[in-house]
């Protein structure tokens, strides 16, 4: 468990630092930004699952593709899923949606346990009960606060835990269903990158003009593949809610990462949030004393 709790902590870190980089990557627009990033993603990750021996698991992938045509539009589903959550990540913080978004990962946990009280049958220990209970009430005070939540807060919440859901369903919560996944995506990713012109350009015209990005469009690259095989080898060694209530890390880096860009917290916000951070104080405490316990009293 505590290379799994380690591997999310990590990854929510790095993902708060891609957060903040987003707008440093203009001219290229959120959509160009996403198609590069998977693009200069897929070879380090490539070489992360030859270099981990999972190239096997790839191929049994195909096997059940070609066993069961079923399971390949699952695969296309999953990669969807993960593409829409990929996109909607680089572009919120170039169009005011930075906030939306890192609310809708704070919103996020929550769904994670109910998903994996319904469908897995996982159970919390008290003090995650009560994290859970706090972040519920930060929740409904905004939705009774606000009247609604963005629709770039619901994409997350619906979207991910429909993901992971779906990922252990379908037994590809693995680096090799990561891996898939990317490339399923490649065709739209590439096509964002050297085709898209809305902006006036397309990504390869921004990039080959501007210098910055001859470093930066790589350095995006290293650090998300680090940042997703993390994230995806937290999601296998968690359970669910556990896994969903770690995620309130990456909440609170991504809300800084935007008070850093310039969006603000509105008036009234503030029992929200510290209705949340109350919750995440208990989380740290249950997850200091889990480490405390012997392994085999661990809660599951």
């Amino acid at each position: 468990m505590f290379q799994g709790v380690l591997a999310s902590v990590v990854a929510s870190c790095i993902f708060g630092g891609i957060y903040y980089l987003a707008p440093l990557l203009q001219p290229l627009t959120g959509e160009q930004i996403f198609g590069w990033r998977m693009l200069m993603t897929i070879p380090f990750t490539t070489a992360w699952l030859l270099y981990s021996g999972q190239g096997a698991a790839v191929w049994a992938l195909w096997q059940r593709v070609a066993q069961h045509w079923p399971f390949a539009v699952m695969l296309l589903l999953t990669s969807t899923l993960a593409g829409v959550q990929l996109w909607l990540f680089m572009w919120a913080p170039l169009h005011g949606h930075a906030l939306p978004v890192s609310l809708g990962y704070f919103l996020l946990p929550l769904a994670m346990v109910v998903a994996g009280r319904l469908v897995f049958q996982e159970r919390l220990s008290g003090l995650q009960t009560a994290a859970t209970a706090l972040a519920a009430c930060g929740m409904a005070w905004e939705i009774w606060h606000a009247g609604g939540l963005a629709w770039s807060t619901w994409v997350v919440v619906i979207g991910y835990p429909a993901y992971f859901v779906l990922r252990r369903v379908l037994k590809t919560n693995s680096l090799a269903g990561h891996w898939l996944d990317v490339v399923l995506m490649l065709p739209v990713c590439a096509w964002f990158a050297f085709a898209d012109a809305s902006a006036g350009a397309t990504g390869w015209q921004s990039v080959q003009a501007t210098a910055m990005l001859h470093w930066m469009v790589p350095l995006l690259g290293v650090i998300s593949a680090v940042a997703l095989a993390l994230y995806m080898a937290a999601s296998r060694l968690l359970p669910l809610g556990l896994f969903g209530l770690l995620s309130y890390v990456e909440p609170m880096l991504l809300v800084l990462a935007a008070l850093l860009m310039g969006e603000r917290i509105q008036p009234g916000q503030e029992p929200m949030y510290v209705l949340i951070g109350a919750g995440v104080a208990l989380l740290a405490l249950d997850g200091a004393w889990q480490m405390r316990r012997p392994a085999g009293a661990r809660a599951a």
